[in-house]
């Protein structure tokens, strides 16, 4: 039953981190801001990790750190996770 938690979480991770990679992308695009359903999808699945992150870290002009962080932690958990 361990095996299966692991491997949720792993997968879990490594989803979440191409969401964030994917809302970074479409960041930078015109469709990024539209109402797009795949657009929407993807911030509905990424605003709950962000949106804490972004009260906690400082925008460092025009640079949004959250995303990046996300990814930290995601790559952290997921390592914490594999060496069980």
């Amino acid at each position: 039953m361990t095996e299966y938690i692991k491997y949720f979480i792993e997968i879990l991770t490594s989803v979440l981190m191409v969401a964030i990679f994917a809302r970074v992308v479409l960041s930078w695009l015109p469709i990024g801001n539209s109402n797009h359903p795949v657009v929407a999808i993807i911030y509905q699945i990424t605003e709950p990790i962000l949106a804490p992150l972004r009260r906690i870290l400082p925008r460092v002009g025009m640079l949004d750190l959250s995303p990046m962080a996300a990814i930290f932690i995601l790559v952290i958990i997921a390592r914490l996770v594999s060496a069980l």
